[in-house]
């Protein structure tokens, strides 16, 4: 085990809201005003757990009904990569990919869902959804 990721979590997570991540591309709804629903999967999506120092698995689920802009693809897989050797907690991981994607394409509707894979016996899925009022 690392040492960097040993002791307390205390501080570790504070920073995450403000972690500049890669930017992620929209592009023209021509379809806007018309209300459809885009879902998204990301099976394969890593982390480091920021206590341990190991990798977790899970998967990301992004259901959303764009307005203006569509998310573009190749830029949200990088965006995606770029987790991979960042610890964060699974919460964390829900909660600023929301915030990320309202800031980019500021959706009429999303949901992201984080469905992680067992660790030490206990399953983890985290949800936070945004309608726009």
């Amino acid at each position: 085990m690392a040492e960097a990721f040993r002791g307390t979590y205390e501080g570790r997570q504070s920073d995450i809201p403000k972690l500049a991540t890669p930017d992620i591309e929209v592009f023209e709804n021509v379809y806007a005003g018309r209300l459809y629903n885009i879902h998204f999967e990301i099976p394969e999506f890593t982390a480091i757990c920021p206590k341990t120092g190991l990798p977790d698995f899970g998967v990301i689920y992004i259901d959303y009904q764009p307005d203006k802009v569509c998310l573009e693809l190749k830029s949200l897989k990088e965006y995606f990569l770029f987790f991979r050797n960042l610890g964060i907690f699974h919460e964390n991981v829900v909660n600023k990919v929301t915030e990320d994607l309202i800031r980019v394409c500021d959706p009429l509707y999303l949901k992201v869902r984080g469905d992680y894979n067992l660790r030490g016996g206990i399953k983890t899925v985290v949800e936070r959804e945004y309608r726009r009022t």
